[in-house]
């Protein structure tokens, strides 16, 4: 009787398979640089609709997340928390693409995500420097920036580049003053208030102006 054959021994298109799978790894992490690279591209046609749809389409401003897209931002946030993402994000210029989300999109959950996405990226100081560096930060609705402070002024040495972002920006003040007068967002007041209480710590003469 005839046996069956032995099975073929292992060939290099295996190996290199292996090899493949492991170059799209971020870092020493199993993330992959080809699916984080989808969704970032995905991001940006939210903030900067294709051509292709018509201009009532363009002028009409996405307040609700696709749950699919929403899902796979969200993992996003949950891998920005390692330091090898956080890096891979930095090096191409990730920050760049959620400041524009903040600039550019009417949908308060993308906004929250992306927030956050920047405050995990915030938690490592190389970054924190260069996030802290943009100066358009100061353009942005007053509660990204609240939440964005925050974040950032863990790291001390960035902590007086936002003190200059707020004097640069007077009309800040006058936002603030409204959230505080208006706002029932009891999170929101918290904030807020703990802004505040930094930015005197830091700058005394803010009290006077």
């Amino acid at each position: 009787m005839d046996r069956n054959p032995s099975p073929p021994p292992p060939g290099r298109d295996k190996e290199e398979e292996e090899e493949v799978a492991g170059g799209d790894c971020i870092g020493s992490t199993v993330y992959s640089k080809h699916w984080l690279f989808g969704v970032l591209s995905g991001l940006i046609q939210i903030v900067s609709p294709e051509n292709t749809k018509s201009s009532s389409d363009d002028e009409e401003q996405l307040t609700e997340l696709d749950e699919e897209m929403e899902n796979e931002i969200c993992r996003v946030w949950d891998m920005s928390m390692d330091e090898d993402v956080a890096l891979f994000l930095q090096e191409f210029n990730a920050p760049d693409i959620f400041m524009g989300v903040l600039a550019k999109s009417k949908c308060p959950r993308l906004r929250e995500i992306c927030v956050g996405i920047l405050g995990n990226m915030a938690c490592f100081q190389e970054i924190c420097v260069s996030i802290s560096s943009d100066k358009n930060l100061g353009c942005y609705c007053t509660v990204c920036m609240i939440q964005t402070h925050l974040l950032c002024w863990k790291q001390a040495e960035v902590a007086s580049v936002w003190v200059e972002r707020i004097q640069e920006h007077p009309a800040i003040y006058d936002s603030i003053c409204f959230i505080m007068s208006s706002s029932t967002n009891v999170d929101l007041l918290v904030k807020v208030g703990e802004v505040v209480d930094k930015l005197f710590d830091l700058d005394e003469k803010l009290m006077l102006e």
